[in-house]
């Protein structure tokens, strides 16, 4: 149905990584989502009131609560495909963050209230006649939105996992969790049923027990939810996958001798701002090396969407010297942890000075004053020569 859907009103539909095409997705989503909830909630409305039915009356609201989500979303959706401006020179596709943020304190919101009327129903618990032919309706019409809300998540978790949407995984999993409440509902219904058919009273409400048990796993739920938003506002690592296919690509043009200091900013799903540190031959020309990193952007661009900084590291060749102090780092970095690499060396003579760059996992367990203590001393024992040994120490910025 997804896919029909996708076909039918979406313009090159799988090109996902398109910022228009993504867009349309997430509103395709969000209008599946306003009229199939629309409709629950006016159909458990009047349900719930005919057989006067507290429990199906909040699960109408629930749905009503969804639609606003839905609506939500597609506002965020909308915002989120405005162009840069003054005000936001990187673009607007973090209100999809947004967005997700607002769905996750609804479903939260939505918990509490539910369980605030679950153990209200416990507390001021009273045996009520019921509508048998009213009650069978009521089975049939929450049989139909578990179904509903089932087709519901399948195709909220498709689209999302589609255009890797945090407000549609949000959306999916608060789609999921009204299958659970009206699942509950369910069997509070057809326990009450069975017991009111032989003439079986209980000193409680089954429906409220269970209210209790769902409305705490809506809340927990929510929470989890609301941590995934808040992330990526925060600044969350990029994916390595995605950052070692770019860099892969980079690295297969001949003039790339090398790559480090690789950093990636997310502005949004697919905005993405990438800087990196390009090692070349020291003996070519300059304008010739700067030309073809140029290249390297533009394709970079035209291929990934990423807008791509580059910074050119010379590599020189021929310096005894340099080659065997390269030796001995090897040797010692080995011998500290063979997860430390490092890049970007150079020799200045005349001051013995020894600068180069360390890549540090936050795992690893030896403190930076350690490793340049230990290389120091090491250098110096091997040359039999004090080098001014200056390291600049770099931290991972994908997962």
């Amino acid at each position: 149905m997804i896919e029909f859907l996708r076909r039918k009103f979406i313009k090159n539909y799988k090109k996902v990584n398109n910022e228009h095409v993504r867009i349309a997705h997430g509103k395709m989503a969000a209008i599946i989502g306003i009229i199939s909830n629309l409709i629950l909630f006016l159909i458990k409305l009047l349900i719930g009131i005919f057989t006067f039915s507290i429990s199906i009356i909040a699960d109408s609201i629930n749905n009503l609560s969804d639609m606003a989500s839905s609506v939500a979303t597609l506002i965020g959706f909308h915002l989120a495909g405005k162009p840069a401006d003054k005000e936001h020179p990187y673009g607007h596709e973090r209100i999809e963050y947004v967005t997700g943020l607002i769905i996750s304190l609804i479903v939260v919101i939505v918990g509490t209230v539910l369980l605030i009327t679950s153990i209200y129903k416990l507390i001021n618990f009273k045996t009520e006649d019921i509508n048998e032919l009213l009650t069978y309706i009521s089975l049939a019409v929450l049989c139909i939105a578990i179904l509903l809300k089932v087709c519901q998540f399948l195709s909220y978790r498709k689209i999302a996992k589609i255009i890797n949407s945090v407000a549609l995984r949000a959306t999916a999993q608060d789609s999921l969790n009204d299958c659970i409440s009206t699942g509950a509902v369910l069997i509070g219904t057809i326990v009450i049923l069975i017991l009111y058919k032989n003439n079986i009273t209980l000193p409680f409400s089954i429906d409220g027990i269970l209210g209790i048990f769902v409305s705490i796993f809506i809340i927990i739920s929510g929470i989890k939810l609301l941590k995934d938003e808040i992330n990526p506002l925060i600044g969350v690592p990029v994916s390595k996958s995605y950052v070692n296919e770019i860099n892969k690509f980079i690295k297969k043009h001949d003039i790339v001798l090398g790559t480090h200091d690789i950093i990636c900013h997310m502005y949004g799903p697919t905005k993405c701002y990438m800087t990196i540190h390009i090692e070349v031959d020291s003996r070519l020309s300059l304008v010739d090396v700067h030309d073809k990193i140029d290249e390297i952007e533009m394709k970079v661009k035209e291929k990934y969407n990423v807008i791509l900084t580059t910074h050119m590291d010379p590599i020189i060749f021929g310096d005894a010297e340099l080659d065997n102090i390269k030796k001995a780092l090897d040797e010692i970095l080995s011998k500290i942890d063979s997860k430390i690499d490092y890049h970007d060396i150079r020799l200045i003579k005349s001051s013995n000075k020894l600068l180069f760059d360390i890549d540090l996992n936050y795992d690893v367990e030896i403190s930076e004053d350690e490793i340049t203590k230990i290389i120091q001393n090491e250098l110096a024992n091997r040359f039999n020569k004090e080098y001014n040994v200056i390291i600049n120490y770099d931290y991972p910025f994908t997962e």
